[in-house]
């Protein structure tokens, strides 16, 4: 017998509603994804910035961060790959509930691993921001000189390079990240959460 089939789950006494009206918002995730040097954290930084400004309550979910400490020891095979996503959907539903915004940013390559978040929580609560960022813009910002080491055979399983990306295909915002502003990216984000109720309660 399976040790899990004494775990029950624990209702609280306060709802995420609650908690959420609280904060005079709707908690959701925001997903962005995109190749390494797309832009995806400097994006979601200013994303939160502008939240703050508006008095919102968030939490970011940066890549290097979280396999610094909760996903610490997992690789960049695949299958690490699927289980640093897995656990970061799990973290990230658990802020959902709590009434927060949470800004995650990741690489995430694998449709099936963002799909696999987005059904962890309810209709409407994951929201994926695509950067959408050629590979040779990438490569010439190319901050932590990734892509040099990933095709001179340094780095495996790097994405883009010697794994693949699987571009979003119903992604609720789509980011254009080649010669538009961050002030120009990051209002395009806030702009549909003012559009589709995610600032009010």
């Amino acid at each position: 017998m399976s040790d899990n089939q004494h775990i029950v789950w624990h209702e609280h006494h306060v709802s995420k509603e609650e908690r959420s009206k609280m904060k005079n918002q709707k908690s959701c995730i925001l997903w962005f994804s995109g190749l390494s040097g797309s832009g995806k954290s400097t994006i979601a930084n200013a994303v939160e910035s502008k939240l703050l400004e508006l008095n919102k309550h968030t939490y970011l979910l940066d890549g290097d961060n979280i396999r610094m400490g909760l996903n610490k020891g997992l690789s960049f095979s695949d299958e690490d790959r699927i289980e640093n996503i897995r656990r970061i959907g799990e973290v990230a539903k658990l802020f959902v509930d709590s009434g927060t915004i949470v800004l995650s940013a990741f690489i995430s390559p694998f449709k099936e691993d963002r799909n696999s978040v987005r059904k962890l929580v309810e209709n409407g609560e994951f929201i994926e921001v695509f950067i959408d960022t050629p590979i040779e813009v990438c490569e010439k910002r190319d901050p932590k000189g990734l892509y040099e080491k990933a095709r001179n055979g340094e780095i495996p399983n790097f994405t883009g390079i010697s794994s693949p990306y699987e571009v979003p295909e119903t992604a609720e915002i789509v980011i254009q990240n080649d010669g538009i502003s961050i002030e120009d990216a990051s209002t395009m984000v806030i702009e549909y959460l003012k559009n589709h109720g995610y600032l009010n309660a």
